[in-house]
């Protein structure tokens, strides 16, 4: 049986590509912090981020643009904006 094709969307794979150059940015943020304890309280509160946006690159590549796609990334977007609104970059 052939394997379907996945639907694609322009506009999620520009955002996708956004979300990791933002993900790429913190992080190196994150990294350049000199206290230790800091850096490891910073990275704690980025996880959920950015496995969110490593589940929606995946599911993207996997299955295409779907409602389950959409969903991962508002619940990214939601994610980022709960990490800035709480910690000072």
């Amino acid at each position: 049986m052939p394997k379907r094709r996945r639907k694609l969307s322009p506009e999620l794979e520009k955002n996708i590509s956004l979300a990791k150059k933002q993900v790429e940015l913190i992080t190196a943020i994150i990294h350049d912090i000199d206290e230790e304890d800091i850096q490891e309280e910073y990275k704690t509160a980025f996880l959920p981020v950015m496995s969110t946006y490593m589940s929606l690159d995946q599911m993207y590549k996997d299955f295409g643009f779907n409602e389950d796609t959409t969903k991962l990334y508002q619940l990214y977007l939601s994610n980022l904006d709960k990490f800035k609104s709480e910690y000072e970059l």
